[in-house]
């Protein structure tokens, strides 16, 4: 589903009003309302209706159609939908909705990859996520990694910064089977684990972690991720851009075999 929030967000800021919006779906102001807090079934044609009324840019409308067509991709986070920043939701659905997904990370470990004790301890450390949300939290970054081994698995492929493998995240027993647990996904056939180290020499990354996501019936789409918010990447020669950053890294970095027996030296360290 297209997040309520940022259908409401866009109409402020075309500065039309909910009746405006009525009148383009020929519809009461009831079901504008509930379009916009996720109260009612939300339909493709209509979310592109009021979005090229408010004057989105085409990427964006296409990135939320894309959204609002994919039920499975919408629901399954539901649950942790108070303690998911609303800039975030839309990750998650892309990520219901990718084929496959490439992640570069310099300071942690892809979520996607992480066990529930070293999740727990990286997550109390940023301070970002409230106590009282922080299990959640945990629960929800492990059910996105379901995606992994599901039926029609996502493809995912992850560039890492020795200096995430090192970084001190709990104690040394959680880094050893965060360690463990790295070795076990990668020999899944749809998961890759690239290590990049110093001595490999620069690369083209400059701008520090990102994500890219291809899909069967759309264009891929890059994402970056600031303090508080996030950065989508549509424009095709950004997206072309960060497609030959992600190239040049995995053409840096160790070769697959070799990442996964620097990580086996770790655990016996």
């Amino acid at each position: 589903m297209a997040d309520g929030n940022e259908l409401r967000r866009y109409r402020i800021q075309a500065g039309r009003t909910v009746s405006d919006a009525g009148g383009v779906l020929a519809c009461s102001h009831a079901k504008i309302t509930h379009l916009e807090t996720g109260r009612y079934q939300q339909q493709p044609s209509e979310i592109a209706s009021l979005l090229e009324f408010y004057d989105v840019p085409r990427h964006d409308i296409d990135r939320l159609v894309s959204l609002t067509a994919s039920s499975d991709a919408r629901t399954w986070w539901a649950p942790w939908a108070n303690v998911v920043p609303d800039w975030f939701k839309t990750f998650v659905g892309l990520e219901g909705l990718a084929k496959s997904e490439f992640n570069y990370e310099t300071a942690l470990l892809p979520g996607l990859l992480q066990t529930e004790e070293y999740a727990r301890a990286a997550t109390m450390a940023t301070g970002f996520v409230r106590p009282d949300h922080s299990e959640r939290f945990v629960s929800f970054r492990l059910a996105r990694a379901d995606r992994l081994a599901a039926a029609q698995p996502l493809g995912f492929h992850a560039v890492i910064e020795e200096s995430a493998l090192l970084r001190h995240i709990g104690d040394d027993e959680i880094r050893r089977d965060q360690y463990r647990h790295l070795l076990e996904v990668a020999e899944r056939s749809n998961v890759t684990i690239q290590v990049i180290r110093p001595q490999d020499g620069p690369h083209a990354a400059v701008s520090g972690p990102f994500f890219l996501f291809e899909f069967d019936a759309a264009k891929p789409i890059g994402y970056t991720e600031l303090l508080d918010g996030a950065v989508y990447l549509q424009d095709p020669d950004q997206v072309s851009t960060y497609m030959m950053t992600a190239k040049n890294l995995q053409e840096t970095a160790m070769q697959p075999d070799d990442s996964l027996a620097l990580i086996r030296k770790l655990v016996e360290t």
